[in-house]
């Protein structure tokens, strides 16, 4: 077997295809974000403008979190020390998940080091606590929901995308007897689109299944206290168990569950991605702590940054740009084509001084390439309006491209 013949066969795959996925080596500043610095594999540097981070609210370079991450750090140095068993407990991993389980109004929270490994770690351990459980998925559930539904071993049924009526379907064909889960999302990332959460509940209500929704996209941004869309809803009561991230609007790292008391007990007893990780340096977990304690009380940071999306959204939609709005907070722009997506990215970055990152398959379906920009409440006017002016100018230059090269 020839490996490396192996390897560059899959990699040019990608070239060919124009979905190779380029790193872009940037250089936050703190207390100016969004600006950021560029650094070209030249070595030459580049101000630019990030305008598809995670890190909606701009919590990652707040004052309340810095300090609270530089106290830990000097009382309780670098790392745990350890997995939560072995030594890698401590008081602010305890404050943080006491933060989160009052947050969503559970008995309990159990932090991960990400949302990913939350969810693939779960949802893979589930089948184990209920022998013959059934998951039903979302066609448009994230990766890490896919890989812990894929792995578990257990029986799973696909509904299609927000398909209350295949739902429905799907569980009146299963045993009545056997145990059920339903994931879903509230906020679908790449679509920004909502799921419908109370109407999921009704038939977990009336079929007797358990119900796991990843607010990854929107916690800290939705609801009185940021618990997500469900606590805007109403709905936090009726739901099992939560899956949150501290990597977005919290702006720091990690991902959680929050459930009852025993739900958590049993995850993190029988979970392997949770008994075998480091856990989260005492830093990060006083960081997310401040972060969510401090979110439960800005709402004008909240307001702004919806402010800020509707006015992207409005902005580029008067310029006739393809842009799908389904209400949230997400704002992609719909190119089609990988190449053109890709070139799009590299000249709002060269010539403007933008950095948005091209979005393919497997990421989003084929011939749904897109731009996906994340405004927020730290993007100013004269961003904005930087932006509206590169994309009004390139959408009509790649236009013509794309005419020359279907002609």
């Amino acid at each position: 077997m020839d490996y490396t013949a192996g390897l560059d066969e899959a990699l040019n795959r990608l070239h060919e295809e124009g979905r190779y996925r380029t790193f872009i080596d940037i250089e936050r500043r703190n207390g100016a974000f969004p600006a950021a610095v560029w650094r070209r594999p030249d070595g030459t540097e580049k101000e630019i403008t990030v305008w598809c981070g995670n890190d909606y609210l701009g919590m990652g370079q707040h004052p309340v979190v810095l300090s609270a991450m530089h106290e830990a750090i000097d009382a309780a140095g670098a790392g745990s020390g350890g997995t939560r068993n072995i030594s890698g407990t401590t008081v602010y991993h305890k404050r943080l998940e006491a933060e989160l389980a009052d947050l969503h109004g559970k008995e309990a929270a159990l932090v991960f080091t990400s949302a990913y490994i939350a969810n693939d770690a779960t949802l893979s351990t589930l089948p184990r606590l209920f022998p013959g459980l059934i998951i039903y998925s979302d066609a448009l559930n994230h990766a890490s929901m896919i890989e812990g539904v894929r792995r578990n071993g257990g029986a799973k049924r696909i509904f299609r995308h927000n398909d209350v009526d295949h739902l429905r379907e799907l569980l009146a064909a299963d045993d009545p007897a056997a145990p059920k889960l339903i994931a879903f999302e509230s906020v679908y990332s790449m679509d920004g689109d909502f799921g419908p959460i109370s109407a999921i509940l009704d038939l977990a209500e009336e079929f007797g299944a358990l119900t796991y929704i990843d607010e990854v996209h929107a916690v800290g941004m939705y609801g009185p206290r940021g618990a997500g869309v469900c606590e805007r809803d109403g709905l936090m009561h009726r739901v099992d168990i939560v899956n949150g991230t501290l990597a977005k609007a919290y702006g720091v790292m990690g991902g959680y569950i929050a459930a009852s008391h025993k739900m958590c007990d049993a995850i993190r007893s029988y979970a392997p991605g949770f008994i075998f990780t480091t856990s989260l340096p005492p830093a990060v977990a006083a960081g997310a702590a401040a972060s969510v304690r401090h979110l439960k009380t800005d709402h004008d940071r909240r307001d702004r940054h919806q402010t800020q999306a509707r006015i992207l959204k409005m902005r580029l939609k008067g310029m006739g740009l393809p842009i799908i709005d389904h209400g949230s907070h997400i704002v992609p722009v719909i190119v089609g084509d990988p190449v053109h997506t890709k070139q799009l990215s590299d000249m709002l970055l060269e010539d403007y001084g933008i950095y948005v990152q091209p979005i393919n398959f497997p990421t989003v379906p084929r011939g749904t390439e897109r731009l996906r920009f994340t405004p927020s409440p730290v993007h100013g006017p004269d961003e904005m309006d930087r932006l509206v002016r590169a994309m009004d100018a390139l959408w009509s230059h790649c236009a013509l491209n794309r005419a020359e090269l279907s002609a």
